[in-house]
């Protein structure tokens, strides 16, 4: 089964050729070169691939796509408000290093206790949340300045402190 990486939504469309915009996590300011296709979640649950003809950056939170076979401003309105995916390996050429969404996939880790694979972030103004499953529960960690201990790139982890009680919020429910 293929893994799909929430990286942005699409935002407007741009000029009269079907050009779309999409708002990224990605991280830094990039185009998805050597990319061959998005994946736009046109109804939930289900990725509908479209190969890329161009990208280019327009900053570190936006870039422009064109997409194959879309080749008018109407034609490209129908995909506004739609999530866009990739798949991992093309996440992975394409995600700054240092941008939250990169730690999709790593381990949490909270005092040498493995808690569960980083299955989305969620971006907030003054900290970043990340959704992971334990114990069959889905449950949100807060990173921020007092939470993150430190990140391993090389095994993947994330080293968190978490409040006392905050596990155990989750689990009663």
């Amino acid at each position: 089964m293929q893994n799909y990486i929430h990286i942005g939504r699409i935002v407007a469309t741009f000029g009269i050729k079907g050009e779309i915009i999409i708002h990224h996590g990605l991280g830094k300011k990039t185009a998805l070169k050597g990319i061959e296709a998005l994946f736009i979640e046109e109804l939930k649950g289900s990725y509908l691939p479209y190969f890329i003809q161009q990208s280019k950056a327009k900053d570190h939170e936006d870039m422009y796509v064109q997409l194959e076979g879309i080749n008018s401003k109407e034609a490209a309105h129908r995909f506004i408000h739609k999530n866009v995916y990739l798949l991992e390996e093309d996440f992975r050429k394409v995600a700054g290093k240092s941008s939250p969404i990169a730690l999709i996939g790593f381990t949490v880790v909270n005092d040498n206790e493995a808690l569960g694979k980083v299955e989305e972030v969620i971006e907030q103004p003054h900290q970043v949340l990340l959704r992971i499953e334990f114990q069959t529960k889905e449950i949100l960690i807060p990173l921020n300045e007092s939470t993150l201990q430190k990140v391993d790139q090389k095994l993947k982890q994330v080293h968190v402190s978490l409040p006392d009680g905050l596990l155990e919020i989750y689990l009663e429910s």
